[in-house]
């Protein structure tokens, strides 16, 4: 079980250290973040709960609208939700890389809840596949819904509600897709390596943009 449970658990650790150590220009509160990821581990349960609930009901009659639009729109919109919530808000959000962190926290804090479930269910036989895939895209969401609200909240007050918008959608339109792969079965595999490259790509291009507008952010405070 021990075992298990660090197999489980290791891929959104590794992931969080990661972003959180491309952040050379602040330190962001450590309790903070643990306080977002754990917001992202008890948002796991009442999902799950609720995707059951309309899967056992059959809401859809549709399995593409159950399988992937559904389950990828009520992650994100909860993480979201929670965000704007509970950290938007906050005093410890102070600069624009700090959405990449508070969405990365979020996002692993499900992630990894969701992982050691399906470990538990499965075994640890799944558990490479199972990082480089669910775990790692999960972090990727993350990274993309905090930039968006990062730049929702250092920018012009004619751009906020565009960019809170846009955090919302833009995971949720890569989650989409990324449920949508799967759902193809037998040809997953082909565009699952592509998807998932194209996403890194994307995600790190935000983590950069993020970076610089934190540099921008703090020579416009002159604290460098």
């Amino acid at each position: 079980m021990f075992i298990l449970l660090t197999v489980a658990i290791a891929p959104g650790l590794a992931l969080f250290s990661f972003f959180y150590l491309r952040n050379q220009m602040a330190t962001e509160p450590r309790r903070t973040l643990f306080h977002t990821f754990i917001y992202g581990a008890i948002l796991t349960f009442p999902i799950l709960f609720l995707q059951y609930v309309f899967q056992e009901e059959q809401i859809f009659s549709n399995p593409i609208l159950e399988n992937v639009v559904f389950t990828g729109v009520v992650e994100e919109f909860f993480k979201w939700l929670i965000l704007m919530i509970a950290i938007y808000h906050h005093v410890e959000f102070d600069d624009p890389y700090d959405g990449v962190l508070y969405g990365v926290a979020i996002s692993l804090g499900f992630a990894t809840v969701e992982n050691i479930l399906y470990l538990l269910s499965y075994g640890v036989n799944t558990a490479f596949l199972r990082a480089l895939m669910p775990v790692s895209s999960h972090a990727l969401f993350g990274v993309v819904m905090g930039y968006y609200l990062g730049k929702s909240k250092f920018s012009k007050k004619e751009q906020v509600n565009e960019y809170i918008v846009v955090a919302l959608c833009a995971p949720i339109i890569l989650h989409n897709a990324y449920n949508l792969i799967f759902f193809l079965q037998d040809h997953w595999s082909y565009l699952m390596i592509p998807f998932m490259l194209f996403l890194w790509w994307f995600g790190l291009r935000k983590v950069k943009q993020a970076h610089n507008h934190l540099i921008q952010h703090l020579y416009a405070q002159k604290k460098i």
